[in-house]
């Protein structure tokens, strides 16, 4: 047994609050080097009444590692515990303060979870585990009301660019909710909808105003009440990091220098604020000199954005943020703007935009969820045939183990963004790799997010090919495409399992692109088969009961000698399910 490879700490990942009665523990070992982990566990006070054994299972498994895991519910909500591992005849006792070949006296020298304080509990909100996202760049949308139309606006379905128009407005998503409604959208996250002269509107003039060639604040709460009143919960996006050049403190820091009151509301590294050869003298969103950086750890920017935060909540009944290149915000802001949010409304939903390993947001005291970029890059290199079905699962693997189950149930998963080049373009145009992208988006844990036009067959490069007008005429939309998001996604909303359920992988092979995973909860057990290949496939794999059903079709699916073998097309799936109660 390898033991420099064996790892807990009692905390954050490792150790947490799963609810107020539950705490998750999780260990990790050397890939394949240990038979079984069992978590030792009972009460400091009373040991001897309260112990009790729960042998671990392996949740996953990356290139080095076995994650093991199990749940615990102390009797008195305090919990001590070491793990006995074994492998082979080898025996190891893992304690807090080192590791033994003989069993310690309990209980010092254990772990300890103090006690289950219920207000500590990261709660995230049950509605989003439930949620089917819909990203909406307004300006791209629909052109609902001609008459504020930007200046020099262009033919609706022109080609993008960095600065044009093309009179997308709320008015336009008003009009179309139902649509949304038929392909079984029940949540919205709206790119930025605050007064800005671009056409993206991530350089916000005005925090508390829709910007007019949108509607107006009024028009907004119309919608948000409309999205309610069907079932459709609504995200904003916040754009905290930084502001437009145009934003009036801002202006005021251009004019009068270092004398203006709000000099130290940005981070201004020379006097005058300017750029010389395209190099701000003060700190910016990238090196855009019409994005300067907020200082939020000024107690007035600070409490401007809190207000701005705590406002749209109120005003308009917001159910939650997104929060624009949140990883450049300070930790402090954060802290407190996840207070003032969910004291306002408790069961707002706050995703942030990090592109990587987001744990520090991700405890309990700032964000829900994150934009989880690791794991469309890694299920888009996959389909497309980067790696084959082992390195895959290793790799969903350790996206799993990244966070406490709380957030892995609504990390925010999405396939392509108003960021990165469209789905349909990312796979090359071809649309059954592209369904298999989905299938494994609507069947794996997290809060899946589509991309306004996706469903229809919208293809694009990266920024600004990718925010091209949404296209309405059914004749030039992918209907087939169309009907298949909408069989999906009814299928996630009808089964708790593809929702809730436990995720893993039942065969995933090295230089094997085929993969079969499950997810289970205690009513239904999913299977979902996936031909990677350009070639039929008959996949098999042992099946203990001959009960199972095509989720798709409803037809029997039957094994023989407990082997159930699969036929699929080229880049083909099926959905397979049972129930595991009568």
């Amino acid at each position: 047994m390898l033991l420099e490879a064996l790892y807990h700490v009692p905390r954050d990942k490792w150790a947490y609050a799963y609810d107020p009665k539950t705490i998750h523990l999780r260990v990790r070992t050397k890939r394949n080097d240990v038979d079984t982990v069992v978590a030792m566990t009972g009460d400091k006070y009373d040991w001897d009444s309260t112990y009790f054994e729960i042998t671990m299972e392996k949740a996953a498994t990356d290139d080095m590692f076995d994650y093991w895991e199990a749940a615990v519910l102390p009797k008195y909500k305090r919990l001590s515990y070491a793990f006995r591992i074994t492998s082979g005849k080898e025996t190891i006792y893992m304690l807090d303060n080192g590791l033994y070949r003989n069993c310690p006296a309990p209980t010092g020298g254990y772990y300890e979870f103090s006690y289950i304080h219920e207000i500590d509990v990261f709660k995230v909100p049950d509605w989003a585990k439930d949620a089917i996202f819909y990203q909406i760049m307004p300006e791209r949308f629909a052109n609902g009301d001609p008459s504020n139309d930007p200046k020099g606006t262009q033919p609706w379905g022109g080609q993008p660019t960095t600065d044009n128009f093309f009179g997308g407005d709320l008015q336009g998503v008003l009009d179309h909710l139902d649509d949304l409604l038929d392909l079984g959208i029940n949540a919205i996250y709206f790119t930025p909808l605050f007064t800005s002269p671009s056409n993206h509107k991530y350089d916000i003039v005005d925090y508390r105003q829709v910007d007019p060639h949108f509607g107006d604040n009024e028009l907004l709460k119309q919608v948000v009440e409309a999205c309610h009143s069907k079932g459709i919960r609504v995200m904003l996006d916040a754009v905290f990091n930084h502001c437009s050049e145009q934003f009036p403190p801002f202006q005021d820091v251009l004019k009068h220098g270092e004398k203006s009151k709000y000099a130290d509301w940005f981070h201004i590294n020379q006097f005058p604020a300017r750029v010389e050869n395209g190099i701000a003298t003060y700190d910016t969103f990238g090196f855009f000199g019409n994005m300067p950086k907020f200082n939020t750890a000024n107690p007035e920017v600070k409490q401007y954005l809190l207000d701005v935060a705590e406002y749209w909540i109120k005003e308009i009944k917001l159910d939650g943020w997104r929060l624009d290149v949140a990883n450049e915000v300070d930790h402090h802001f954060w802290r407190d703007f996840r207070m003032v949010v969910k004291n306002a409304n408790p069961d707002a939903y706050i995703v942030g935009e990090v592109w990587s390993d987001s744990l520090a947001w991700l405890v309990g005291d700032q964000f829900d969820s994150v934009m989880n970029y690791p794991f469309a890059d890694k299920v888009l290199e996959f389909f497309n045939g980067g790696m084959d079905g082992l390195t895959f699962a290793n790799k969903m693997g350790t996206i799993l183990m990244r966070y406490p189950q709380q957030t892995n149930e609504v990390v925010f998963n999405m396939l392509c963004s108003h960021d990165t080049p469209r789905l349909l373009t990312r796979v090359g145009h071809d649309k059954r790799r592209m369904k298999l992208a989905v299938v494994f988006l609507f069947t794996f844990m997290g809060t899946p997010c589509i991309f306004y036009g996706d469903e229809v067959g919208l293809t694009g490069g990266g920024d600004p090919d990718c925010r091209k007008c949404m296209e309405w005429d059914p004749k030039k939309q992918d209907r087939e495409l169309y009907d298949f998001y909408k069989l999906l996604i009814g299928l996630r909303k009808k089964n708790k399992a593809l929702r809730e359920g436990r995720f893993r992988f039942l065969k995933a092979e090295p230089g094997n692109p085929n993969i079969i995973y499950e997810r289970m909860d205690s009513r239904v057990h999913f299977t979902i088969w996936m031909n990677n290949t350009d070639k039929p496939q008959v996949l098999s794999h042992p099946m203990v009961t001959n009960d199972w059903k095509d989720a798709l079709s409803g037809d029997k699916v039957p094994t023989q000698n407990g082997t159930m073998n699969v036929s699929l097309d080229p880049y083909g799936y099926r959905i397979l399910y049972r129930n595991l109660t009568k």
